[in-house]
């Protein structure tokens, strides 16, 4: 692929959360990083996994991958905040849209992630935990991405929740408004309707104006992986150490998912040496609620939805 076809795919108009795998050499994705660079664009970013051959498009997160990404961090660090002395959890730190970069034997790998936590000691830090969202993202994709940051950032414990929305179907068109306060007025009715349907449809789908704005959640996953005891190849794509569904074809289906997801305890917040005498290593995090869960999930549905309205909104005084 020459490297203009490949940023030809990138500059594409791109909705949020879209992430596309490209075959590309190591050669054609430099050439086009560089260009990327040089134009100073955010988004959308170009990763690339030298193990696959495949340079990966990642447009900007939308409000359900940024919220849940960000709750599933804070809720952690609430809990061992909470339950354990200041002196131990004084160095925790949140870190997100980071951009790591590795040699392996295939070639230079680039990637970021969602949102990890750290542990700060002095100008020195530890990547504990990291996370990965993926919505209607291929599993093997996401998989791929949580392995990276086990295998060869060598976090502790890494953190995949895998989002399913169903089809939305047909597209909704432009729609065109006289001001930005008529525009306004009709995203705020919009996301009114949105907050009503939760009451009958607390999964979706989001309904508005003929068209379906957030389609229906057939299924929510939430898996850890932990390197593994007999090692593997630094390309290898882990299973998960645990897997739990929480939302089934619409309804939470979690009541019995333990708070720490049978995995996550304070040695994954925290370094051993900085424990030594003062906590049990495996002290349970429990840290999973379906309050939290619930509640966030939900408004982050609806902003999701309220976004894709605005998206399909342009202010003109006459229509073309």
């Amino acid at each position: 692929m020459e490297h203009s076809q490949l940023l030809d795919i990138v500059r594409r108009p791109l909705s949020p959360d879209t992430k596309l795998e490209i075959p590309a050499s190591q050669a054609e994705y430099d050439r086009a990083q560089e260009i990327l660079e040089n134009e100073g664009i955010r988004y959308p970013q170009l990763w690339y996994d030298s193990a696959r051959q495949i340079a990966v498009v990642v447009a900007a997160p939308g409000p359900l991958h940024s919220d849940m990404a960000g709750e599933l961090l804070d809720s952690i660090l609430r809990e061992v905040r909470s339950e354990f002395s200041s002196n131990i959890t004084s160095g925790l730190r949140l870190s997100t849209e980071r951009t790591a970069v590795r040699n392996t034997r295939y070639g230079r790998t680039r990637r970021g992630w969602d949102g990890a936590i750290i542990y700060l000691e002095g100008s020195r830090s530890t990547l504990m935990i990291a996370v990965e969202v993926g919505i209607s993202q291929s599993y093997e994709s996401l998989r791929a991405a949580i392995s990276w940051s086990v295998l060869i950032l060598r976090c502790r414990l890494g953190l995949a929740m895998c989002i399913n929305e169903q089809d939305r179907g047909a597209t909704p068109p432009i729609r065109y408004y006289q001001s930005d306060e008529e525009a306004e007025a009709v995203a705020d009715s919009a996301e009114q309707a949105f907050r009503d349907q939760l009451m009958l449809h607390p999964y979706g789908p989001l309904e508005w104006d003929g068209h379906i704005w957030f389609g229906s959640i057939r299924r929510v996953i939430l898996e850890t992986s932990r390197f593994p005891d007999d090692g593997c190849p630094s390309e290898t794509i882990l299973d998960p150490s645990s897997s739990f569904t929480i939302v089934e074809d619409g309804e939470f289906i979690g009541n019995n998912i333990s708070p720490n997801l049978r995995q996550v305890v304070i040695g994954d917040c925290i370094p051993s040496h900085i424990l030594t005498g003062q906590v049990a290593h495996t002290t349970p995090v429990n840290f999973f609620r379906r309050e939290w869960f619930e509640d966030r999930f939900k408004d982050a549905m609806v902003n999701s939805a309220v976004l894709r309205v605005r998206l399909k909104s342009e202010v003109n005084t006459r229509r073309d």
